[in-house]
This record gives C-alpha cells, sequence and structure tokens, in this order.
C-alpha cells in the first residue's frame, strides 16, 4: 500500500444538506471514500460528484405512512403479555395496556381473539376456555375465575410507532414528528406494494451506489411504557414478528397448533438466558427461512438495478441470524453493523457469505454525547482501542460512524482524534487482510444457542452493562481478542455429532445454572454428559464459569461436580462437613495476577471436593479451583469480568487446561496491558498497548526469543518477521 492509499479509504462519514463544505473538508482529512444519510437527515445532491460512495438508508417497513393508514390491517403486530393479576373472586377484570405506551402498540382485535390471544391461569399453568372469558374496552374480563389464582393476558398488539423511531424521537427529543408506522412485507398487499416502492426509490436516487436495508422485515423485541421509558428489550427478541398471517403459515409447515405462550413464554418472551423450547427453535428456524426468501427478493431487485445491498445488523433484523445457513441464500454484499466492544466487532467481523464487513463506531453524532461540555474523544477513544483488540483478530473491511455532522464539528480535538483513528484502521488492514492471525489452541463456548449466538452470548442489548451477566458477558469479551480460534457449540451439536468435539482443545461454559448458556435440563442427558466427560478424561480441557453445568439432577447440582473438582452447595449438602479450603496460589493460571483478582458478581456455595487444588477462596467461597480428570484438565472461575489481568488469567487458564504451559512464550507479551498478534504469512506482526497510559513489556517472538520495549499510550507498533 503506497502512502498515499494510507490516507484514503475503508471510511463511511455521514453527511446533512447544510453540510457540504464540512462534509468535503473532512473526506480529505479522514480519507472517507463512502458517504450516509442517517435518520432524520437527506443527502446532498451536489455530494454526488465527489467519486465516493453514496450510501442510503432504506426503511423496508416504514417511512410510508399513507400506506400503513390505507391498510391498517397489514400493520406489523407484536405479543405482549399483561401483569400479573389475582382474582379476589369469580370475575376478574385484567387492563392489557396497564404499564405499556399506548403511543407504541394498540390492541389487535380485528383478528380472531379467541384464537389468537391466551389467558392462562398462573397458578395451575393451565389455558383459561376461550369460553370462560370476554373482551370490551381495553380489558378481558374472567367469569369464572379461581379465586387468589393469579392470571395474565396473552395478547396480539399493532405496532403503531416504530419502536427505533419512537426511541429516536426521545433520545433526541423530536418535538411534534410524526409518528412512523411499521408495516408488514411479508403479507401479500404490503409486499406487492414493497418490491414496486423498492424500484421506485432507486429510480428517485439514481447516485445512491449501496442501499442500507434497516433491516429487512421484524424489529426485535422493544417496548416502552406509558411514561416512554423503556419497559423491556432484547436484541435478539422475536415478539414482534408474528402475525395470524405468518403463525397460520408456520401451522402448515409443523403440522401441530400455534399458542401464544410459545412465544410469551411466561412473560420471559424467550430472551437468550432462556433454554429455548422446541416450538421456540421451530419458530426462529420458520422465521429465517421465510425472511431469507423475502431479503433475497429485495437484494436481487437492486442488483438487477446495478446497486449494492448491505445490511444494518440491528433494528428489523429479526430472521436474518447471519451465522446460521439460510443467511447465505439472501445474497448480501455487505453488513453494517454498531460496535460497542470486542464482542460486538467479531459479531460483525466474523459473518460470512459477504462481500465485506463494516463497523459502525461510537460515539453515534447525537446530542446526547455532542453537547457543551461534553467529550465526545474520550468515548471516541474507548470505543476504538476496545474493538481494535478484536479487529487484530478479525478486522472488518470498514469502519465508519453516524448521526448529525454538524454536532461533530463543533468539537475539532474529536475531528483530529478521529483522523489518527482512519489511519492507523487503514495501515492495521493492510497488513492483517487476507490471513489468520497465530492461534494457540482451539477453544468451543458450550450453550443452547451454539453459533446462533456466536459473540452475542450474554449480550441483551449490545454492549450494556448488567451487574448480574458482566461478569460471563467479560469472558467472551476476553475471548473477542485473544490468541485463540473460538468456536460456538450447541448441546445438540455434541448429542447429534460426537465428532463434533474433534479438534477442540478446551471446552468453555459460563454463566448461572439452569439458563439457556450452562444448559439446564441438557445435563440430565447422558448422550451430551458422557461424551463431554469423555473428551476430558482422553485430555481435553474444561473452564467452568460461574454456575457450569448448574441444574438439579441424580444428587448433583453442578453435573460436572466429579471432573471440575467443585459442588455448589444448595442447603441439599449443608450436613456433609467440607475440609477443602486451603488455598494453594503458587500456580502457573495465578503468575501474572499479581495478588488480588477481580471475579466480579461471584456466585455464593461453591465449595472444593476432595482432590481438587483451591487457588483462590473469599469467606470460604471458592473462587477459583482446578481439578485433573484422567489425561484432561478442569478450571473453574467464580466470574471473570472484562480486564486486561482477567483476560491473561483466562489466557494461562486455557494454557493450564490443554497441557500447553509451555507453549506461553510464544507471540507473547509480559504485561498484560499489552497484546502481541503475528499474521505468519504476511510476515508480520504487530505489538499494542491497550491503555490510555505508556506501558514496557518483554516481547516473546514465535521462536523463543525476547526483546525489551516501551509504548506511548495506546500506540501500536508493526514489525517485519
Amino acid at each position: 500500500m503506497s502512502h498515499h492509499d494510507l490516507n484514503m479509504g475503508r471510511v463511511t462519514i455521514p453527511t446533512d444538506l447544510d453540510m457540504v463544505p464540512e462534509t468535503l473538508e473532512l473526506m480529505k482529512r479522514w480519507g472517507a471514500d463512502a458517504l450516509r444519510d442517517c435518520d432524520g437527515t437527506d443527502f446532498p445532491k451536489e455530494l454526488s460528484r465527489t467519486g465516493a460512495k453514496v450510501y442510503a438508508t432504506y426503511y423496508t417497513t416504514r417511512k410510508d405512512n399513507a400506506w400503513a393508514k390505507a391498510n391498517p390491517e397489514e400493520v406489523q403486530q407484536c405479543y405482549i403479555m399483561t401483569a400479573f393479576h389475582t382474582a379476589a373472586g369469580n370475575e376478574l377484570r385484567i387492563p392489557l395496556m396497564k404499564g405499556i405506551s399506548g403511543e407504541l402498540l394498540k390492541v389487535n382485535t380485528r383478528d380472531d381473539i379467541k384464537r389468537w390471544w391466551e389467558v392462562i391461569d398462573r397458578t395451575t399453568g393451565d389455558v383459561v376456555p376461550a369460553a370462560d372469558w370476554h373482551y370490551e374496552d381495553n380489558e378481558v374480563v374472567l367469569v369464572k375465575a379461581v379465586p387468589y389464582h393469579e392470571y395474565t393476558v396473552s395478547f396480539l398488539a399493532y405496532l403503531i410507532w416504530d419502536p427505533v423511531h419512537m426511541y429516536n424521537a426521545v433520545v433526541n427529543d423530536w418535538q411534534g414528528v410524526e409518528h412512523q408506522i411499521t408495516f408488514d412485507v411479508r403479507q401479500p398487499k404490503t409486499k406487492a406494494f414493497t418490491m414496486e416502492r423498492l424500484k421506485q426509490f432507486v429510480a428517485d436516487h439514481p447516485y445512491v451506489n449501496v442501499l442500507r436495508f434497516t433491516t429487512f422485515f421484524h424489529q426485535f423485541t422493544l417496548v416502552f411504557d406509558e411514561l416512554k421509558r423503556e419497559k423491556f428489550v432484547d436484541w435478539y427478541g422475536y415478539s414482534a414478528s408474528v402475525s395470524p398471517y405468518i403463525l397460520e403459515q408456520f401451522e402448515k409447515e409443523v403440522g401441530y397448533p400455534f399458542r401464544a405462550e410459545y412465544i410469551v413464554d411466561q412473560g420471559y418472551h424467550n430472551n437468550q438466558y432462556r433454554v429455548p423450547s422446541k416450538e421456540y427453535l421451530d419458530f426462529m428456524a420458520f422465521q429465517r427461512r421465510e425472511v431469507a426468501k423475502l431479503a433475497k427478493e429485495m437484494v436481487d431487485i437492486t442488483h438487477e438495478l446495478d446497486r449494492e445491498a448491505m445490511m444494518f445488523l440491528g433494528d428489523h433484523w429479526i430472521g436474518t441470524e447471519p451465522f446460521m445457513p439460510e443467511f447465505a441464500s439472501i445474497g448480501l454484499d455487505a453488513v453494517v453493523g454498531s460496535v460497542g466492544n470486542g464482542s460486538t466487532l467479531r459479531l460483525i467481523s466474523d459473518i460470512p457469505n459477504v462481500k465485506y464487513t463494516e463497523a459502525r463506531l461510537l460515539p453515534y453524532f447525537f446530542p446526547d454525547t455532542f453537547y457543551e461540555g461534553g467529550n465526545p474523544v474520550k468515548e471516541a477513544k474507548e470505543n476504538w482501542v476496545t474493538a481494535r483488540r478484536a479487529i487484530l483478530r478479525k478486522p472488518v473491511d470498514r469502519i465508519g460512524y453516524g448521526g448529525y455532522l454538524k454536532l461533530a464539528c463543533q468539537f475539532p480535538d474529536f475531528l483530529s482524534y478521529v483522523e489518527s483513528v482512519c489511519r492507523e484502521f487503514r495501515q492495521l488492514y493492510e497488513n492483517v487482510k487476507g490471513t489468520t492471525p497465530y492461534t494457540i489452541k482451539t477453544v468451543a463456548v458450550l450453550n443452547c444457542w451454539g453459533k446462533m449466538r456466536a459473540w452475542g452470548c450474554h449480550m441483551v442489548h449490545h454492549a450494556l452493562y448488567q451487574k448480574e451477566n458482566y461478569s460471563y458477558a467479560g469472558v467472551i469479551e476476553a475471548l473477542s481478542g485473544a490468541a485463540f480460534d473460538v468456536r460456538f457449540l450447541s448441546f445438540e451439536d455434541i448429542k447429534n455429532n460426537p465428532h463434533v468435539l474433534d479438534g477442540i482443545d478446551v471446552i468453555l461454559n459460563v454463566g448461572d445454572g439452569d439458563t439457556a448458556h450452562t444448559g439446564g435440563a441438557w445435563w440430565a442427558d447422558a448422550e451430551v454428559v458422557a461424551p463431554i466427560r469423555r473428551f476430558v478424561h482422553e485430555g481435553g480441557g474444561f473452564i467452568g464459569v460461574g454456575e457450569p453445568s448448574g441444574h438439579q439432577h441424580q444428587g448433583r447440582y453442578l453435573q460436572l461436580a466429579g471432573l471440575m473438582g467443585v459442588e455448589k452447595e444448595t442447603g441439599f449438602t449443608l450436613n456433609y462437613d467440607k475440609y477443602n479450603w486451603q488455598e494453594q496460589p503458587d500456580h502457573f493460571i495465578l503468575a501474572d495476577a499479581g495478588g488480588d483478582v477481580d471475579f466480579g458478581q461471584c456466585r455464593a456455595g461453591i465449595y472444593a471436593l476432595e482432590g481438587a487444588q483451591v487457588l483462590k477462596t473469599q469467606e470460604k467461597e471458592v473462587q477459583l479451583a482446578v481439578n485433573t480428570f484422567g489425561k484432561g484438565r478442569s478450571v473453574y472461575i467464580s466470574g471473570l469480568p472484562y480486564s486486561f489481568d482477567n483476560a491473561r488469567l483466562l489466557h494461562r487458564g486455557i494454557l493450564w487446561a490443554s497441557n500447553a504451559e509451555e507453549q506461553l512464550h510464544q507471540w507473547y507479551s509480559s504485561n498484560p496491558c499489552v497484546d502481541v498478534h503475528a499474521y505468519v504469512k504476511n510476515g508480520k506482526y504487530c505489538v499494542v498497548n491497550n491503555t490510555y497510559e505508556p506501558q514496557e513489556t518483554t516481547v516473546y517472538l514465535g521462536d523463543g526469543g525476547s526483546f525489551p520495549l516501551q509504548l506511548d499510550a495506546n500506540e501500536i507498533k508493526w514489525y517485519e518477521i
């Protein structure tokens, strides 16, 4: 790559009608070769002559209220469950919209409510017969309730305000905007209309090269309350991908009647912590096939009109699961997504079957960051340095920003910082592209979802922090920038194909007991447990974090207790004395830890069995323990929030579990704040400082040679091998 090329390309920036000179200047400074619009902005025609690619955000399901209002029966729908209501007598009135924004949702009484709604006695789990309730004035009235039983109603509602448009309106305090209504492209009338609308959009925007579909058809679960506060959100949720039209097709395909409960799931809405039921997995698979088929039609039209088709990984992305086989059939050119950390970067960069991937870096140019006294540089630095760890393992092909350019232009130091990021990214990409970095071992994250949730484990809504899961999400975050080949396996994968563990060095099982991430009732299935025990016994490694294999069954809570050497006290074994508390901290795994380890929201009640080696305890709670099992080894960790020290501890844990301690000093930095990545095929390696302070380290090469090095804050140094 010539010096000139390092100044140009692989960067997308937003623009707006009144920002033409500023856009031209930033294109030069940042080397941007693509321009885009944003929700609430328009593209200035005079910029179509710059030679840059022009992206247009295309909404398949909104921005045409005239159509939505003329065809109210084809507005998108969502399943909602009411709160729990206790009957005091035989009559019980349940208000449907209490706690739900009436601006967002409107009860659907147009379709047969006795067929599509469900009233459930939550005390017994029984469905209340349709004859025993009726609907009047936004309430369901039960006439034969059992006193002091609790009841809920699951009902269909129309999405009369697109949830993302509502979110943008609330965050940016848009006053008096017309609420965009979401229509359902899966239904025949709207489908025919949409295909023509797409062709018309391209005809009306001749200067556009790339259609950025935002996204295709179904919004992830996002519900607001009467005060317009977020009530519940699930970035993976399928609750808003339903309508009687779709559900009747589903029934035909699977051959059993649909129930609202398959989606509502006791009010948990099948969020990714729930062990998914067979019916829910059937529904997701049906949606993936149908969405892919329809999305392909739109992509084919886009290609026939000589445009590229790009999908935004977010908003209406439900059914386009990018790691599942149906996705490839859509034929997209590119995927772009928002990056909050290393895991969300890999969520995009690892997507197969597209020509290129693009990362939308933070901060968005929104007033919640760009205000007088705000510090967008701080957020940009944190975002870049966090994402860079993962980019160095598997780069996206492009980076870019979104939002309102005029806000960013009020912060000259921000503009300068991003200029340096763009240059650094281009150099990195040039050095890394087309090769796999040196990997020490192959590890498999085992949960109920497998590759469907690759890199998305423990993610409720992108990179948002949750007290209950940051100690688990930290493991995935550490892996996103680590020198391991990371795979994602489901229990079903193991049950259906015992050879799926061939080529794996270490299995990880991370999370609370009885959740989808540890597996719940799967651990009572001998055809799953035996192959895992065999894998370790014959020399494989196992790392359990939190309550791995946690499920009460046959006298154990942790089903792999015998393999891991630890068990959880649930109250059932208080009558057994426990003696193995002696810490033995002098261990390979802790050699870099320097005393204290942050185990985060550690699990209570873990104790060691005889024969296990306890490395760390806290008030008679085991935090870290190791065990040998046959020829294999196991490591137990109570929790591991993301930090450089914890990433190092996990690195050492994986090497120890796979009997490979001697491989430590290969492409390695003695300082956990500094990473070494080698691209042997390209004859290059880099040393990168992940902190905001200068760092010193000893760098170890692939042949065991080493040299001392000093790095400036955030610095990355490139070398020839």
